[in-house]
């Protein structure tokens, strides 16, 4: 398979594939959740479930003094990381022609310079959030094969798409190709690992902090 073909089936079939899998895939797991059900409270309402869910959401998101001094690196890396990968992965105007395929909406993109610096703090937070994990001795404890697959599956697309960008290496139908390949298998993996986190992480939180409004109990 010459680069050009490897190209047109990362574009064509394989994204179709890897698509499918991806929206199949989280549709069942959310599904899975709802379906769960829980058994009807017959304790009398001493909260409000609503409201406590949504301040729950709101406290879990920022952390406490306590815990911020305890884990500083994994909070503050983890954030820069989320945050400045958001910046390319919806601001870069190649991924938002992508979605305007996709959904059929666009908007306006930002300098590629812009975009490629945030590129760049992200990959560098990444590598920040690997190096904590592997040379602090409690989460080094807690690491899994997991973890390591869903960082490194994450860090790929980054770091591909910075080589595409710049043509680093290969020839750039070489590059994309590789990039998009690097995409589609996160995208498969996706709803099967912690990466599910995305959609399930702000339900999961709003539900306990349900819970505890209902009981009356501060969470």
């Amino acid at each position: 398979m010459t680069e050009i073909e490897l190209l047109s089936w990362a574009r064509g079939p394989g994204l179709q594939i890897a698509t499918i899998v991806f929206v199949a895939g989280v549709v069942i797991r959310i599904l899975e959740i709802l379906l769960l059900g829980r058994k009807a409270n017959l304790a009398e309402a001493k909260g409000s479930e609503m409201s406590n869910g949504l301040r729950t959401i709101v406290t879990r998101t920022i952390p406490d003094k306590t815990t911020f001094k305890r884990s500083s690196v994994t909070i503050v890396s983890g954030y820069v990381f989320h945050i400045a990968m958001f910046i390319p992965l919806f601001f870069f105007a190649p991924h938002i022609l992508f979605f305007k395929d996709v959904i059929g909406v666009s908007w306006p993109s930002l300098p590629g310079a812009v975009v490629d610096a945030f590129a760049v703090i992200s990959i560098i937070a990444m590598i920040a959030v690997l190096i904590n994990r592997l040379t602090n001795r409690v989460m080094r404890y807690l690491t899994n094969f997991e973890d390591l697959l869903v960082w490194l599956l994450t860090f790929l697309p980054l770091i591909t798409g910075y080589f595409a960008f710049h043509r680093i290496g290969l020839t750039a139908p070489s590059l994309l190709a590789i990039h998009l390949l690097s995409v589609e298998v996160l995208l498969i993996v996706f709803p099967f690992t912690k990466l599910m986190h995305t959609f399930t992480l702000f339900l999961a939180r709003w539900y306990n902090g349900a819970i505890s409004g209902y009981r009356g109990v501060a969470s």
